[in-house]
């Protein structure tokens, strides 16, 4: 098994009810470290610019205000199989799909307001990390 790294945000409707601790703590005990995290408030320019790739999809305008609507946590995660495990580990965009245990099927509110993001390949994840953090922030 290979270890790699991966980006996880913890979404405006998990920090307006104070879970990120809890979201945290199921992340660790899937087996990922947390090597870097940092609370922010994204810009809408930042959230366009992130989700840059969603732009010509209907649901973008709806996002990129959501995620710029509060602070959020942007994380880089560290593990064996990290994007596999914290894709895992959040569970089904929609929490009515999610399966018992994960977090969208423990905390999201509904499938836009799903309480966390994660890289979904080894190549986003690392464009992903390298949009919020430098490599001296990630401190494994």
């Amino acid at each position: 098994m290979a270890i790699e790294r991966t980006f996880s945000i913890v979404k405006p409707d998990a920090t307006k009810r104070n879970i990120t601790g809890a979201i945290n703590a199921k992340l660790e005990e899937a087996g990922l470290r947390i090597v870097a995290q940092k609370r922010i408030h994204m810009s809408k320019e930042q959230a366009e610019g992130f989700y840059d790739v969603h732009k010509e999809r209907p649901f973008f305008g709806e996002l990129t205000e959501f995620m710029s609507s509060a602070p959020v946590i942007v994380q880089v995660l560290e593990g064996e199989n990290a994007v596999a495990k914290n894709r895992e580990v959040m569970g089904a965009t929609n929490p009515k799909e999610a399966d018992a245990g994960t977090i969208r099927k423990e905390h999201a509110l509904n499938i836009g307001e799903n309480s966390v993001h994660g890289s979904d390949s080894l190549e986003n994840a690392k464009i992903e990390i390298n949009y919020f953090f430098t490599e001296e922030e990630i401190v494994g």
